[in-house]
């Protein structure tokens, strides 16, 4: 494989995918991803993908206003216009692409309804949505001759330089450079900082730590939404998500004694915004001193509920659970990034030629809470948006592949595995510090004894491997999400 590249990658979720394919054919592209292809959490999202697409009784305005009120009005106007206007687009490309939504009795889309969105606008696949649009967009990556795929390839260190960016990236235990005149961030999120997160494995920040350690603008990275449904099992790190579409198909949150609550806390009830939902679970929890909380959505007719959540309808039997008779376990837990690397309406960050997309960059689209179901759309809307920036830029420019320059990596040979336990420790810190009600004195305490773990991590002599990359991009997430809150 070569090792010079027009643009480089760093992710195959849905914005790092569909980035590639709005590239110009005439450019040479490199994609990496840390583990295998699938593995992100664009994959798992189950809701769907909100869009105004040949609305009958829905606007962008209509949009517009959910997503403001959702976020608190905090909301970046230039980047929302661009997320609402564009959706239609996106969505008839992805169609194209072969994205199966499902549709009604009449051969319409079916259009389901999440928390915070006063219509049915939320385009799905069963409940496996995230999962369809990135294996359709991805098998579309696969048919590009202009684009080199890598699995299994370890994104460790990145160097501006003249005329672009080099890339240490370690692959079956050996590192090599990779050179490229645009490099995009599509790294995900940052859910293994905490005990107990929806996202999967390779969500660890690490895309956020290098545009950091490069000087790259980071903004609003304590903004972190947690979900306040996930189901509650109290055992397993990686917590399996149950879709905000159940509530939107008419499920009932209840407290330990088995009653109704929401209409305490908030006049939209179980289909308020998920901060206000998460929130008033806490609040609830701790008025009864318990964290045994349930989703009930028995009421509803049996079938409807294993076609229309077949994903989790298998997944809670494996639990021994049975949604259509039994109420389900849920509590809140790490579920989404607003913060990240602060780009602008093109999706470029603060550094020339280094672009973010998807959950690790900041658009300001979600302001301090994303909407439901807006995230697989930022993802599509500017991966394009840097896509097409990319190649007016790159366009204009003559760089011979061959003369791009090569930064030095050096590997060390006196050093040694980093000590065993730091990540567990840096994510009980976060998960006692800094979880959807903040507890401050152990914020500060947590920021103290975070910023011991990242100076040992940047000062030491170590293995550059996954455990140390890893470890030091949940160091430097939590260090930066403290520090904004203290």
């Amino acid at each position: 494989m070569q090792k010079n590249y027009d643009v480089i990658i760093a992710g195959t979720g849905a914005g790092g995918l569909y980035s590639a394919i709005n590239l110009p054919s005439s450019l040479k592209v490199l994609i990496i991803t840390k583990r295998e292809l699938m593995l992100c959490n664009s994959a798992l999202a189950q809701g769907g993908i909100a869009a105004v697409y040949k609305p009958v009784d829905d606007s962008t305005q209509l949009h517009t206003n959910d997503t403001l009120i959702a976020g608190g009005f905090k909301n970046n106007p230039d980047s929302l216009k661009i997320l609402v206007n564009e959706a239609a687009h996106e969505i008839q490309t992805i169609i194209d692409l072969g994205v199966d939504f499902d549709k009604d009795e009449n051969g319409e889309y079916h259009r389901t309804l999440e928390g915070g969105h006063s219509r049915r606008r939320i385009f799905h696949n069963k409940d496996a949505t995230g999962y369809e649009i990135t294996l359709k967009i991805l098998e579309a990556v696969k048919k590009l001759p202009n684009v080199d795929i890598m699995e299994n390839a370890l994104l460790c260190r990145l160097k501006k330089t003249a005329t672009g960016f080099s890339a240490d990236i370690s692959k079956d235990g050996a590192h090599d450079t990779y050179n490229c005149r645009c490099f995009i961030m599509a790294t995900g999120g940052i859910g293994r900082v905490y005990d107990y997160t929806t996202n999967s494995a390779i969500a660890t920040g690490d895309g956020i730590t290098l545009a950091y350690e490069m000087g790259a603008n980071i903004k609003n990275l304590s903004l972190v939404q947690f979900h306040p449904t996930a189901f509650n099992n109290k055992h397993t790190r990686e917590c399996f998500l149950i879709s905000e579409a159940v509530r939107g198909e008419g499920a009932y949150l209840r407290n330990c004694n088995g009653e109704r609550f929401m209409q305490n806390y908030d006049e939209r009830l179980e289909l308020a915004p998920r901060d206000v939902v998460s929130h008033s679970i806490v609040t609830e929890g701790r008025r009864l001193d318990s964290d045994e909380f349930y989703l009930d959505i028995t009421h509803k007719d049996p079938e409807f509920l294993k076609n229309r959540f077949p994903m989790i309808y298998s997944r809670l039997l494996e639990q021994g659970i049975d949604m259509t008779k039994d109420m389900i376990p849920i509590y809140p837990c790490q579920h989404y990034l607003m913060g990240g690397i602060n780009v602008n309406t093109k999706g470029m960050s603060s550094i020339e030629g280094l672009y973010a997309v998807g959950e690790c960059s900041h658009t300001g689209v979600h302001g301090n809470n994303r909407l439901a179901s807006n995230s697989l759309l930022e993802a599509l809307v500017f991966g394009r948006q840097a896509a097409e920036d990319i190649a007016a830029k790159l366009g204009n420019t003559e760089t011979a592949l061959d003369s791009l320059e090569s930064a030095d990596f050096p590997i060390s040979e006196t050093a040694v595995p980093i000590p065993h336990g730091i990540r567990t420790e840096i994510r009980h810190i976060m998960q006692k510090s800094y979880f959807v009600i903040p507890n401050m004195q152990e914020a500060l305490a947590g920021f103290e004894r975070i910023s011991e773990l990242k100076r040992m991590l940047e000062e030491g002599d170590f293995i550059i491997d996954q455990n140390y990359v890893e470890a030091k991009s949940l160091a430097t997430v939590a260090y930066l999400i403290l520090k904004e809150v203290i």
